[in-house]
């Protein structure tokens, strides 16, 4: 019979788009004043890889992906994703629609997890209206997709950018 036991302590990260860099600045300050220092920003990258979200945001959408210094745990996932997602309606106009999207989520040593609303067959409910995702998962000493990781997730670059955020991670598991 296995014993439960908690969880290691995961690396938060906020993948978040938007059509200027400066909204982007813009929430990277709330979100470290939610979650403390950001210790990984990257660098600013093109929201190219669908065209889902131009009849919401419009076309021209730029994305950061930022990882904070500080680890969560793994089963406040879901009140994490409330949270941004507090924060996407505080720079929404004309009601429901958004100027931003933030994708909360943690890698942690086997995988990259992101959080959503919406439910599909891959994803697992987690509390609170939440569902969260195994995007990528590490194994061979990098990290690779799965036939449902969204498209930009799956390039190589992408997955080098959080093989670059879970050997920070491994240094801070290291240093405890």
């Amino acid at each position: 019979m296995g014993h439960a036991k908690s969880p290691k302590a995961v690396k938060l990260i906020v993948s978040a788009f938007a059509p200027s860099d400066e909204l982007l600045q813009e929430a990277r300050g709330a979100l470290e004043a939610a979650w403390g220092a950001i210790d990984y920003e990257s660098e600013l990258l093109l929201f190219d890889h669908t065209p889902y979200y131009e009849r919401e945001f419009g076309p021209g959408l730029v994305r950061r992906i930022w990882s904070f210094a500080a680890l969560v745990d793994p089963g406040d996932l879901a009140t994490i994703k409330l949270r941004t997602n507090e924060f996407e309606r505080r720079w929404s106009v004309e009601g429901d629609r958004r100027q931003i999207n933030l994708d909360s989520g943690y890698v942690s040593m086997a995988k990259l997890v992101l959080a959503t609303t919406k439910n599909h067959g891959h994803r697992i409910y987690v509390g609170q209206g939440i569902y969260a995702e195994v995007t990528l998962q590490y194994r061979d000493g990098a990290f690779h997709p799965w036939p449902w990781t969204y498209p930009d997730y799956a390039t190589r670059p992408y997955c080098a950018l959080f093989e670059g955020i879970r050997r920070r991670y491994v240094d801070q598991l290291r240093a405890r």
